[in-house]
């Protein structure tokens, strides 16, 4: 048999298959994030503090902050400065970056501020919201995270346990000010004076910190919740020394007869209020409501959204707030606990590699979003809104 001589211009070490070298793109560290200053609510807090912005532009992140931003926690912008953040005066430019964090909600004003497909972190308070304001971010193509959906690896809300926290003991704080004010009572237990009485509705980490803080105090403290697994963990975590309860409407109209504070610190969302006009026109005069849980739904029927410069009205005799940032109270130990979680999940994402990637590979993530590109994805929001629902899971791929 004879042989054919192929041609090439190849040696035969070429022709011999190599593996293939792909270019990996880090999409981490492209963001620019922008902190606006609060405009609304008389807001105090801020998300990040001078220490974490230091931290954030080491790893490559350009921060910009408008000027004021942290005045109401006690930042200075020449802290900001010095920790490697662009000070600037312009709304604009704070709300023109890849990555907006901020407390409260955009204005319909600061909405017109947003580039399409711009990440929003903020809280959403969604019983201060209406129709028009998801529409509007919608035009903009916006992506938005809230802080009452962000879950950690635990399927835990991670950063509304933090507010939480200090929400709690907040409360409990500020209605000894209040009771004191009202009727001259000190919040708590001395030698020979019996104990004030506070009614807590809501055995959650809310209800928890505030039956802490109450306990604390000296003050004699029930528990209401309609959960028995939450009430049994309550029950542990004070060893007992706690009387809890069932939500019976007989039970709690006794127990608010008594009261001298009510903590509502359960979530209503689409729900009607726990206590009825009715049982608050029964209740001592001078009594002092606490309604924690305002901007996600009424736990007392006449509780109204009440603002930092008049943080109280008076309805049957009762003195009623309705703070829907309460923590604001405390500005800088909120804005420290709230940064130290932002400065974690931004470097989180960093090694993700942007966030894209973290809404691929992490379904708490996923869970997050209320709005990913325009599209709601909330069905919470949509039955609530009236809103065409899109499944987050159908729209990344």
């Amino acid at each position: 048999m004879s042989t054919t001589n192929i041609f090439t211009p190849f040696t035969e070490e070429e022709l011999m298959p190599k593996e293939e070298k792909l270019e990996v793109i880090k999409k981490g560290k492209q963001f620019s994030i922008g902190i606006p200053k609060e405009t609304c609510l008389n807001e105090r807090r801020t998300c990040i503090t001078p220490d974490a912005v230091q931290v954030l532009v080491e790893h490559g992140h350009e921060i910009i902050i408008e000027s004021g931003a942290g005045q109401g926690s006690f930042f200075t912008d020449l802290q900001y400065s010095e920790s490697g953040a662009r000070i600037t005066d312009d709304p604009k430019e704070a709300f023109g970056q890849d990555l907006v964090l901020k407390i409260n909600p955009p204005t319909d004003e600061e909405i017109e501020y947003f580039k399409p497909h711009t990440y929003l972190v903020s809280a959403l308070q969604i019983n201060l919201r209406d129709k028009d304001y998801f529409c509007r971010l919608a035009q903009k193509k916006i992506n938005a995270i809230a802080f009452e959906f962000i879950f950690d690896e635990y399927n835990q809300l991670a950063l509304v346990r933090l507010i939480g926290e200090i929400a709690g003991t907040v409360s409990i704080l500020y209605a000894s000010e209040l009771l004191a004010l009202s009727n001259g009572l000190m919040l708590g237990g001395i030698t020979g004076v019996r104990p004030t009485e506070v009614v807590i509705i809501g055995a959650g980490i809310v209800g928890e910190f505030a039956t802490k803080a109450a306990i604390g105090l000296g003050a004699s403290v029930r528990v209401f919740d309609n959960s028995l697994s939450k009430l049994r963990r309550l029950h542990t975590l004070v060893d007992s020394r706690v009387p809890t309860s069932i939500i019976d409407p007989k039970e709690l109209k006794k127990a608010l007869r008594r009261a001298d504070v009510v903590i509502g610190a359960l979530p209503r969302m689409n729900s009607n209020p726990i206590v009825t006009e009715e049982m608050v026109s029964k209740m001592k005069k001078g009594t002092v409501i606490i309604d924690i849980t305002i901007d996600n739904g009424k736990v007392i029927e006449t509780s109204e959204l009440t603002t930092m410069e008049d943080p109280y009205i008076i309805k049957h005799g009762v003195i009623h707030c309705g703070l829907p940032n309460l923590t604001s109270k405390m500005p800088r130990t909120t804005t420290k606990a709230i940064s130290n979680f932002f400065l974690s999940y931004l470097l989180n994402y960093d090694e993700e590699g942007g966030f894209e990637n973290m809404l691929l590979r992490k379904n708490e993530m996923k869970q997050s979003l209320y709005m990913y590109k325009g599209r709601h994805t909330k069905k919470v929001i949509c039955d609530r809104f009236g809103l065409t629902y899109h499944d987050i899971n159908l729209l990344l791929f």
